[in-house]
């Protein structure tokens, strides 16, 4: 087994496409003993999702924790914007909307 410190931050999360369950190296899998760090490449080959019992050939990779979502080929277009984290696109977006709900308002103030 592999001793190497790890950032849990850095390991690919896997998503079972039965349930939805999303498998996350860092917080392993209490129901089956698998300890945090883990990678999923790493689980036995008789582990099973701990929701539904799908064998872990149905789950796919859904990448880091926080990194940008979106094909990695498409990353470089999109005036940097495909780049941003999910929260970072959630905080751009609904700013904008919080932005321009303020400038609406200031509009009653003027005479």
């Amino acid at each position: 087994m592999n001793t190497e410190a790890v950032d849990p931050k850095t390991l690919d999360r896997h998503e079972c496409r039965a349930c939805g369950y999303i498998y996350e190296p860092a917080k392993g899998d209490d129901k089956h003993q698998i300890a945090s760090g883990t990678r999923f490449e790493q689980l036995p080959t008789d582990w099973r999702c701990p929701v539904c019992g799908a064998q872990a050939a149905q789950f796919q990779n859904v990448g880091a924790l926080g990194a940008p979502s979106g094909f990695k080929e498409n990353l470089n277009y999109g005036l940097g914007v495909n780049r941003l984290t999910p929260a970072q696109k959630n905080l751009l977006i609904f700013g904008a909307l919080a932005l321009g709900f303020l400038f609406f308002l200031s509009l009653y103030g003027l005479q």
